[in-house]
């Protein structure tokens, strides 16, 4: 049988960070790696004394852009995967009314997934199952928690890196709710959702609006965006990164194969998906009453796309 003081021998921790992780032990302080490394040792030598929950998840994909859905489905993957280190039960519900007819088998909710729900569906849910968090969204922020990437906080570090890099006129492209520092308010084009077709209607906004005099370099809210930008740029004609600098956010495949590769800021969606079922499991456990609503940084990726101006 295998036990923590096994864990943590093959982890290279002590015992006590084993038992403290294990248990869920909101005031531990550990790097991301080393509790990656635990969870996973975990699993491989077969640990199954985790606290068992059964969790429902509700995931309503996009029905407009395949891309955005990628980022979705690399969010349930990894979810799957972080539940399975934590001996966790998913069960997957893509509307709300289904899960509510079910709620009463599950000790909670994680919802996943870009749909707006309307507030009387979500008072529906709340009245139904009273713990969830909600990922990279935040619908009803006085009813549930959520586990967000910081990309105010990204947008700000990207516009920094870009300065640093000599790029004194940069703009942004993105959708609906991002918040931008940037000083050249005639280049901020934030309007509708982070799809391919809006970041290339938006970008066809800006060379409309600015023929001739277009920024040296772009930060766009999203990959699926930029792959749109990237497309009304090679109409008409602007080169990236000759003529224009192009620096996303999500890191997804996609970012490889554009021509030419995307500079794109990473979010770590191991970081946010474990804090979304720790955060669940502290509100269980504990049946407390305040809201959390954590902002997770996000790392950056550079790439081919964003040569220095020095």
């Amino acid at each position: 049988m295998v036990t923590r003081k096994d864990i943590a021998e093959q982890a290279g921790v002590s015992q006590s960070t084993v038992s403290r992780l294990l248990n869920g032990d909101p005031t531990l302080k550990v790097k991301a790696d080393t509790r990656r490394r635990i969870m996973r040792t975990a699993a491989e030598l077969g640990y199954r004394a985790f606290t068992s929950r059964s969790i429902a998840v509700l995931n309503v994909p996009p029905q407009f852009d395949e891309l955005q859905d990628a980022y979705f489905q690399s969010l349930q993957t990894e979810l799957r995967k972080v539940a399975a280190e934590q001996g966790t039960t998913l069960t997957f519900f893509d509307s709300i009314d289904s899960l509510i007819a079910h709620a009463d088998d599950h000790d909670g909710f994680v919802a996943t997934g870009p749909t707006s729900f309307q507030r009387t569906d979500l008072a529906h849910l709340r009245d139904a199952l009273r713990y969830g968090v909600f990922i990279d969204t935040n619908p009803a922020p006085d009813w549930f928690d959520s586990v967000r990437p910081d990309l105010s906080q990204t947008m700000l570090d990207a516009l920094d890196t870009l300065l640093v890099d000599g790029y004194t006129c940069i703009g942004y492209i993105g959708g609906v709710g991002s918040i931008m520092g940037l000083p050249n308010e005639q280049y901020i084009y934030a309007d509708g959702p982070f799809t391919v077709s809006n970041g290339r209607a938006l970008a066809a906004r800006l060379l409309t609006d600015h023929p001739d005099d277009l920024p040296n370099a772009l930060v766009i809210g999203s990959d699926p965006m930029a792959v749109g930008v990237l497309q009304a740029f090679a109409e008409a004609g602007v080169r990236v990164p000759t003529d224009i600098a192009v620096v996303s956010v999500d890191n997804l495949p996609i970012a490889q194969y554009t021509a030419p590769p995307l500079s794109s800021y990473a979010i770590d969606l191991h970081e946010l998906v474990y804090a979304a079922l720790t955060t669940l499991t502290d509100a269980i456990a504990r049946d407390r009453h305040v809201r959390r609503h954590v902002l997770l940084s996000t790392e950056l990726v550079r790439r081919e796309s964003l040569p220095s101006k020095s």
